[in-house]
């Protein structure tokens, strides 16, 4: 019996040639493989002894051969291919493992050249895979080392590896290559070719929506259902460490599919903000949202705005929970929280919510841009893709010199400093909220929301009811213009001095003018914010 290894991540790859020899298989191996199993102490079988020939062209050149290739594509159970065998003295390969060259890490780093990323894509690699898998009832093919340990118990077996555990091996190797292929692909689509040579920064655009886009995704977990009880649900994954896919979850229930949509929505409003900030959020609508000096005072405050409609909801937090904060949040019903981290004098206080979930995740490589830029949605019969949306123009902070961020005091009023914080802040937040959105805030926190309404002045009317506190003095944020003056007139009977939206309207001199005569002071973005 013989079992090829060839893999470029060495983990465990020792304890399987162990494994492999105690069952009596010849080892053969090529390059650093060899090297790593023979500093073991491993007898091991060069490639070239097999095929005849020296691995040459910088290894470009070492698995291809039929001596490897016959020996593994051939059918067991088809005295042909057992005769072809005989003629050509080829023998049969059972084991295959291989995992790829790390074409996704070169990629990643900046610094690494064209010619170099090149050679990192692996042929010999892929080939030796699909073959092994194509050939999964008589040969075993390993691509994760986690598989290492469960393939040496299955090939002890007096009746050898089982056909599902065969198959499900097949699978994942195609899964494998899939992916690598998915990697090499969307990166070549974003280098540019030119008389010059080759460079790696292809525009935005074509970085996000490639010519051709294949979504290579690995299934984390079914859900017990979807949206709704009748709706079967499972939960994919491009990368298991990135955001939510890489949450720690330290208790609760198990995660329904409303609770990662909420959970989702909350994160992306939380990452809008740097100082210490709290999302309380139903259906993916914030509920409240806050900023504080502390975590605990920024959550009490976000709870506040709402507190009827926080009851059963999601929490978002952008601060590790203390006691404190956990003492405030579980002072009542809520469904979920997620924050990037749980001091330990707070972990027993939040236990005694034994069905609340709690989810430690991390964000910080979405914020950095290095994971989650695309959203992908499905409508019937095809797919969407878009770009992920950041209030980028509020990146910094908003004052009475705002030229540099695209922003236009279009009123005879300006809006006073206070009055420009609090502009900065309504805006990041009726980004996340569906639209049509309109947001009444103060400085530091949400007061009235109105969301995903088919006008925009029953948006306004829907948060001026749901308000719980007085909106004299609040300032107002409109995902996107407003097409008539009749919302700039509900805004200012509520009370509310300066709005923010994004203008364009056929109509806005027609709301500017409203908006002068009721001295509210009106900034426009130029930039809108839809969230359907």
């Amino acid at each position: 019996m013989r079992a090829l290894l060839s893999v470029s991540d060495k983990t465990k790859v020792v304890d399987l040639g162990r494994g492999l020899i105690a069952l009596g298989f010849e080892l053969v191996s090529t390059g650093g493989t060899a090297r790593a199993l023979r500093d073991a102490g491993l007898p091991v079988t060069a490639i070239e002894t097999v095929t005849g020939v020296p691995e040459m062209m910088d290894g470009r050149v070492k698995t291809l051969h039929p001596f490897v290739h016959g020996g593994i594509l051939a059918r067991r159970d088809r005295e042909d291919d057992w005769e072809a065998l005989r003629r050509h003295a080829i023998e049969t390969i059972d084991v295959v493992a291989v995992n790829l060259y790390p074409f996704a890490a070169a990629a990643a780093n900046e610094e690494t050249l064209f010619v170099d990323l090149i050679e990192e894509i692996d042929i010999g690699g892929p080939t030796l895979v699909r073959a092994a898998a194509k050939n999964f009832r008589d040969v075993l093919v390993l691509v994760d080392s986690n598989d290492y340990a469960a393939a040496i118990r299955e090939l002890g077996r007096p009746e050898g590896p089982s056909l599902a555990f065969r198959f499900g091996l097949a699978r994942k190797a195609f899964q494998h290559t899939a992916s690598y292929d998915r990697t090499i692909a969307d990166t070549l689509a974003c280098v540019r070719a030119s008389a010059s040579g080759f460079e790696r920064d292809a525009s935005p655009s074509e970085a996000m929506a490639p010519s051709f886009l294949a979504l290579s995704l690995s299934k984390l977990k079914k859900l017990r259902y979807g949206e709704n009880p009748h709706q079967e649900a499972a939960w994919y994954t491009d990368d298991a460490d990135a955001g939510l896919s890489g949450a720690q979850v330290l208790q609760g229930k198990e995660l329904s599919f409303t609770n990662l949509l909420d959970l989702d929505a909350a994160a992306r409003l939380l990452l809008e903000f740097e100082e210490p900030a709290a999302v309380v959020l139903k259906h993916t609508n914030p509920c409240g949202v806050a900023t504080g000096d502390s975590i605990v005072e920024a959550y009490t405050v976000a709870r506040e705005t709402d507190s009827l409609s926080a009851f059963g909801g999601i929490v978002g937090l952008n601060r590790p929970i203390d006691a404190v904060t956990a003492t405030a949040i579980t002072s009542t019903f809520i469904e979920a929280i997620v924050t990037p981290g749980v001091e330990e004098e707070a972990v027993a206080i939040l236990a005694k919510k034994q069905a609340m979930r709690v989810l430690v995740a991390d964000f910080s490589s979405v914020r950095e841009g290095r994971v989650g830029q695309r959203d992908v949605r499905s409508i019937l019969g095809g797919w969407l893709v878009q770009r992920r949306d950041v209030v980028d123009e509020a990146a910094r902070p908003w004052t009475d010199d705002p030229a540099d961020l695209r922003l236009r005091v279009v009123t005879k009023r300006a809006p006073t400093g206070d009055e420009w914080h609090a502009l900065r802040f309504a805006w990041r937040v009726c980004a996340h909220v569906k639209s049509n959105g309109v947001v009444f805030t103060r400085g530091d926190r949400t007061v009235a929301i109105g969301a995903g309404q088919m006008s925009r002045v029953d948006a306004v009317n829907v948060a001026v009811f749901k308000a719980s506190a007085e909106l004299g003095g609040t300032v107002v944020a409109s995902d996107a213009f407003f097409p008539f003056r009749d919302g700039l007139d509900a805004i200012a009977e509520a009370g509310a001095t300066a709005v923010v939206q994004p203008g364009g309207s056929k109509r806005d001199a027609e709301v500017i003018a409203a908006a002068d005569e009721h001295s509210i002071a009106m900034v426009m973005t130029g930039q809108r914010h839809f969230w359907h």
